[in-house]
């Protein structure tokens, strides 16, 4: 068997995931035994008993695929930074064994490997971008793992669609957004402010590094309460409802129209941690923005952390690559 996963021509797609499925494999259901009835003399009062056939009880796979993120070609365009999140219904013990099984082709191949977050959840990342306008298909073999032959072997065709990557200079307040390598459009934006500590961090800076577009929202309601403030009377508390909201990391970041305060857009920094751009900016962004959009932002001295959100890029191709069982 070739060492897989390895990226090859194709021949032929707060986080919510999908489910998927797969036709299984019939399990072959062995015969029941011929059985030769020896001579028996049964009294008159005795009433012959039917012959009992012995029952086959089909096996259960010891290990199937609970969630692969992201969806099929048919459901959603991804971005160039998108990872395959593959989690498992349980824990995996060979973990060597089951990567072996994993594979990835791409129309337009580049390097990639597999990472392990947890003893259930597996994830490929490339090491660059994807390239744009193409088709990528995973496969798990799941059958062939030793003593797995009863699990379902799934599939997943990805539809990778245009190059969206935007660059946030948090210094001078700008969003630039560049569609398959070509400058697009520019937007003035506020990000963090800074100047709320807690546990040594200040959580209203925005962090720099490359995220990941995750999800968006056409009204995003946003409160107070993932700093414990809960009270209406507290003068930190908010809750409000943020127009096209598009998130880029766990902890909350997003960017999103600004509520308001619009003369600080393009001039200083405001937010909570958010990217706060124009009306007009905002929803031109939630327009065109894909799950797995590439979102670089820089100029602020909290670092992302790899572990927020799909923030893998923030591992370097020799960090990432040890994370792989192979």
């Amino acid at each position: 068997m070739n060492r897989v996963p390895r990226m090859l021509p194709a021949l032929v797609a707060l986080v919510a995931a999908t489910s998927c499925a797969a036709e299984s494999v019939p399990v072959p259901q062995a015969a029941a035994p011929v059985v030769k009835a020896a001579a028996v003399k049964i009294s008159a009062t005795e009433t012959p008993q039917p012959t009992q056939t012995p029952q086959v009880t089909a096996k259960k796979p010891k290990l199937g695929i609970a969630d692969i993120t992201p969806m099929g070609e048919k459901t959603e365009k991804v971005g160039v930074g998108f990872p395959i999140i593959v989690t498992f219904d349980r824990d995996v013990k060979d973990r060597a064994a089951v990567e072996e099984l994993l594979e990835v082709k791409a129309e337009k191949p580049v390097e990639g490997a597999w990472r392990w977050v947890s003893a259930r959840k597996v994830i490929y990342r490339t090491k660059v971008y994807w390239k744009p306008h193409q088709k990528v298909l995973f496969s798990a073999r799941l059958s062939q793992l030793p003593g797995n032959t009863a699990a379902k072997d799934v599939s997943r065709r990805f539809a990778v669609g245009t190059s969206n990557i935007s660059v946030v200079d948090t210094r001078k307040h700008q969003m630039k957004v560049y569609r398959d390598g070509k400058i697009a459009k520019k937007i003035p934006i506020s990000a963090g402010k800074g100047g709320m500590i807690k546990n040594g961090v200040d959580v209203y800076l925005t962090t720099s590094g490359v995220h990941l577009t995750m999800g968006k929202k056409a009204v995003e309601t946003m409160t107070s309460s993932w700093l414990g403030v809960t009270d209406p009377k507290d003068p930190r508390y908010y809750k409000e409802e943020i127009p096209w909201a598009v998130r880029i990391s766990d902890s909350g970041e997003y960017v999103h129209q600004s509520a308001g305060y619009y003369q600080f857009l393009g001039r200083s920094n405001q937010s909570h941690g958010c990217v706060r751009a124009t009306p007009a900016g905002a929803k031109w962004f939630y327009t065109i923005a894909q799950r797995g959009d590439v979102v670089k932002i820089t100029g602020t001295k909290r670092k992302l952390d790899w572990r927020n959100g799909w923030s893998y890029w923030q591992l370097n191709w020799t960090q990432w690559k040890k994370g792989s069982a192979l």
